[in-house]
């Protein structure tokens, strides 16, 4: 009987690890779909990048700037690609370099007005076609889906 419930408890764990494979692989799929539609719109569009339109997002939420350890952390890149990026958009006049007043070493990275102009435009476009891409799912559905993964979120920062 031990030999019996020993089997019973590997095939429920096999799965459960099979059902937590297959969400995982369903909202990577979903997430790549996604993202890769918004990029190629983004550079169709906008002649832009996704990390540049990213970075950007990350500067209009703080309108004081960021330094760009900050923005490496936020954006989940190197700091390598985040200096690239901002090499970019400075040269587009789309941010500029500011000197950290706390340290002499650091500066912090904002937008420019034209920044912040050419950001709200491609952020109004871009939230458009989010809700183009996702308006066959019924508002209950996106509702439920957004508790969900606002559960799942929490239980995956309390994880062991």
């Amino acid at each position: 009987m031990e030999d019996e419930e020993q089997l019973d408890l590997a095939s429920r764990l096999t799965n459960d690890h099979h059902q937590s494979l297959k969400l995982w692989l369903r909202m990577l799929s979903c997430t790549v779909k996604i993202e890769n539609e918004i990029r190629s719109r983004l550079r169709a569009t906008f002649g832009i990048t996704l990390p540049r339109f990213d970075l950007m997002a990350q500067l209009e939420r703080y309108p004081q700037g960021l330094r760009m350890g900050e923005l490496s952390k936020r954006m989940m890149v190197t700091g390598g690609n985040v200096t690239g990026i901002t090499d970019q958009l400075e040269l587009e006049k789309l941010v500029v370099r500011v000197p950290d007043p706390k340290d002499g070493r650091a500066y912090s990275v904002k937008l420019t007005p034209a920044g912040r102009k050419a950001f709200a435009t491609m952020a109004a476009v871009h939230e458009g076609w989010l809700t183009e891409m996702l308006q066959d799912i019924p508002g209950a559905d996106k509702a439920q889906l957004l508790e969900l993964l606002s559960d799942m979120k929490q239980k995956l920062r309390t994880a062991p």
